[in-house]
């Protein structure tokens, strides 16, 4: 890959264990940021490798979403000298992440506060759960879909008629990688002071609780249990999906500067001093009468018109696109957010640094791709090294599941 900037985080080192979605998308935004991260994967790969279809080479299309910027080492950890090798990789990491079942490190011998602390007094150590080790629902299996139920996510996403519906992207699991990379940056710029690194964990449940907003402050406030409010908001009016005569739009009228030149702007400036709409508060109190006005004047009118007609006067406003519309949209390329580099293509990087941005090094890897190059780096010879794959340490090839 054609590097365009080391990264803000070059020269930090990340021994990744984690699989599935939160702990790889934490590592891969490290990675994009120059972090040097060592994707170590059982014998039978990480699981999202066949997750599909779509395959692409015999890769599902769900683990290159979230793997690039990596090389990847198969190693069997059931094996006392995978476990070796995993310590020899963190004499000189500054971060291990990982995400197996609560116990799993400390049977392997790897726990953190009994071996990793001591051996190694700068690791920041980040651990991803379902629930944490403790607590009545600690130690316990959990997944996007389940910590959206638990947390209180799903009660408040469907209508009455549809009941209570999953949200259709893993967004637990999405807040869960971005939460962890955001503790362990805190927990790198906490050791440039102590010296010391630290352990973190963030779990899924913790942060689908967090997610659940306005509705869990309006509950701390009043004690009304939020309902299914379809696509309207809560606290705000007009917050909805209007059908037009071509397609659907999206409205977010947030004050009453934005209100009032929706109405000017729909041909009805009255409504702005309508004492039932002046303010949001009675906007939100008289919500089934502002729908009443606003339907029909949605309905009559061309919604690809409308909405850029409102967005260009000041009044948030959009056409509900889909995926392909989206990522072919003039101001998705304009912002970089698809990446097409040799055969790859995938989303581009959110955060612009100025001085440092993200880039593209590395493709998603092949399996145990780097393994023996990384075991070499690690100081092995080659005589260990092939010591290691004829005894099944180091994996070249994925086992069955």
């Amino acid at each position: 890959m054609a590097e365009t900037s080391g990264g803000a985080l070059a020269g930090l080192k990340v021994v990744d264990l984690s699989r599935v979605f939160g702990g790889p998308l934490c590592t891969q935004l490290l990675g994009d940021h120059g972090a040097e991260i060592i994707k170590v994967e059982p014998p039978q790969g990480d699981e999202t490798r066949t997750w599909g279809p779509p395959f692409r080479d015999g890769v599902a299309a769900y683990f290159i979403g979230v793997n690039r910027n990596k090389r990847s080492i198969g190693l069997d950890l059931a094996q006392p000298r995978g476990r070796a090798v995993v310590l020899k990789l963190l004499e000189n990491a500054d971060v291990v992440i990982e995400n197996f079942k609560i116990g799993t490190m400390e049977r392997w011998g790897l726990g953190y506060h009994e071996v990793l602390a001591p051996k190694f007094p700068r690791l920041v150590y980040c651990r991803i759960s379902g629930f944490g080790a403790d607590g009545p629902l600690g130690g316990l299996p959990g997944y996007d879909g389940v910590a959206q139920a638990l947390s209180g996510l799903m009660s408040v996403n469907g209508t009455p008629a549809s009941g209570a519906i999953r949200i259709g992207v893993a967004v637990v699991d999405q807040a869960t990688g971005y939460m962890a990379a955001f503790a362990i940056m805190a927990a790198i710029h906490e050791r440039t002071n102590s010296g010391r690194g630290q352990f973190i964990e963030t779990t899924l449940y913790d942060n689908g609780v967090a997610l659940v907003h306005p509705q869990n402050a309006n509950w701390f406030m009043t004690g009304k249990t939020p309902t299914l409010t379809g696509n309207s908001h809560p606290n705000v009016a007009p917050y909805d999906r209007y059908e037009t005569r071509t397609r659907p739009i999206f409205l977010a009228a947030l004050n009453n500067g934005q209100f009032r030149r929706l109405c000017a702007k729909l041909g009805r400036p009255e409504l702005g001093e309508d004492p039932r709409f002046r303010n949001n508060a009675d906007r939100v109190a008289n919500r089934v009468a502002l729908e009443a006005v606003l339907i029909p004047l949605f309905a009559a009118a061309d919604g690809e018109n409308v909405y850029m007609d409102l967005l260009e006067f000041g009044v948030p406003a959009a056409t509900i696109n889909d995926v392909p519309a989206v990522l072919e949209h003039p101001h998705t390329r304009h912002r970089a957010m698809v990446i097409e580099e040799g055969g790859y293509r995938g989303t581009g990087f959110p955060a612009k640094l100025g001085r440092t941005p993200a880039s593209l090094r590395r493709l998603p890897p092949a399996f145990s791709g780097s393994g023996r190059e990384i075991l070499a780096e690690a100081g092995y010879s080659r005589a260990e090294i092939e010591a290691l794959a004829a005894e099944g340490v180091l994996v070249e090839q994925r086992r069955a599941t």
